[in-house]
């Protein structure tokens, strides 16, 4: 929006061309959709604590969590940011633009749905496993078909080897299988994260911030030659979201962080991780997602194995899952837990980002 309307002041006032340099739009994407939380925020907490939006805490959580009476569903204003930071310094001719959007939307609505169950019938399983995966594959779908069909190189839909310069592999129509089950795979392994507070929120902004580094390079033609990745026309331009949501998060993690004032519910972590899955798949990138975010994936591996466990021979592997709730049973208090697998989250990103060179 903002952007056609500065290009058009640029031919005039040469001023205006910085708006043209797609790392300055980012910046100004940071910044936005930070101020907007931070404005924002205040006034939407106490909204939700007057309507008694209040997510009920598990039977079978940790004791510790029992008397937390914070409000839920503050995943709005993150998803509110980045909508709004996105229309203002995109490209709203790019087609990776919308594709990113419709996901995100999508799987916000589901996760409102889920929040609203949660609240209104004050019972902390939401909607029914099934119901919310049918929906997420069919969101999913929907991207994955319009990635496929719209698809302008070979590269757009080849699985693509870190650490190998030479190694793409074409997948066909197994592409769309591959693109369903990143991102229906990152949206829930970011909502199981979603325990502690702040817990999720910055490794996603993290991981964010990763990928747009993956964005910015694989949309330039010279960067991407000459670290051996793919180029994709137009890629780049997701640099924008990746930073709307940079700045969204860390608006967000002002209100979330111990003791937190609002918890993001299902609205914000649906939402984010399918943003995050759908943006590794626009850039190529799903392993390297699978490092970056390497936190979310150890903490949905410890979920299956306690349930596969319990099932097949009765005995639980973790004394509490998630991970990090078995961490909280082993004495280690809630900031603890946050920030050590803050760090760890902040290691597995660079090592992702090293990728980069070591091919």
């Amino acid at each position: 929006m903002l952007k056609s309307l500065f290009e058009q002041l640029a031919l005039e006032y040469s001023v205006f061309n910085v708006f043209r340099y797609l790392s300055f739009r980012a910046i100004c994407g940071v910044l936005t959709a930070l101020l907007f939380s931070f404005i924002v925020g205040p006034t939407l907490i106490r909204r939700l604590e007057r309507i008694g939006a209040r997510q009920p805490i598990r039977d079978d959580g940790p004791s510790t969590h029992r008397t937390k009476n914070t409000p839920t569903m503050g995943g709005v204003l993150i998803l509110a940011a980045v909508l709004l930071s996105t229309l203002l310094w995109a490209d709203l001719s790019n087609r990776f633009i919308w594709i990113i959007l419709f996901v995100c939307a999508a799987f916000g609505a589901i996760g409102l749905v889920d929040d609203y169950i949660k609240v209104v019938r004050a019972d902390s399983r939401g909607i029914s496993f099934k119901q919310k995966f049918f929906w997420q594959s069919l969101a999913a779908l929907c991207a994955a078909l319009a990635l496929y069909w719209t698809a302008e190189s070979a590269a757009e839909t080849a699985l693509i080897v870190p650490l190998f310069k030479d190694v793409a592999i074409e997948l066909g129509f197994g592409f769309v299988l591959l693109t369903w089950f990143v991102i229906t795979g990152s949206s829930n392994a970011v909502n199981l994260t979603d325990g502690l507070d702040g817990l999720a929120i910055l490794p996603s902004v993290l991981v964010a911030g990763g990928l747009g580094v993956f964005a910015y390079l694989t949309g330039h033609a010279l960067f991407s030659g000459y670290l051996g990745i793919p180029f994709i026309s137009g890629a780049g331009e997701v640099l924008i979201i990746c930073a709307a949501l940079v700045g969204a998060g860390l608006g967000f993690l002002w209100f979330n962080t111990f003791p937190a004032q609002v918890f993001m519910g299902d609205i914000g972590a649906l939402a984010i991780g399918a943003t995050l899955g759908t943006v590794a798949v626009i850039v190529r990138q799903e392993i390297v997602l699978a490092i970056m975010g390497g936190l979310f994936v150890v903490e949905t591996i410890s979920v299956v194995l306690q349930v596969a466990s319990f099932r097949l021979i009765g005995r639980r592997i973790f004394r509490m899952a998630p991970l990090h709730h078995h961490f909280e049973q082993k004495g280690w208090k809630e900031p603890q837990v946050t920030v050590r697998f803050w760090i760890i989250s902040l290691i597995l990103v660079l090592i992702g980002l090293a990728t980069l060179k070591v091919r």
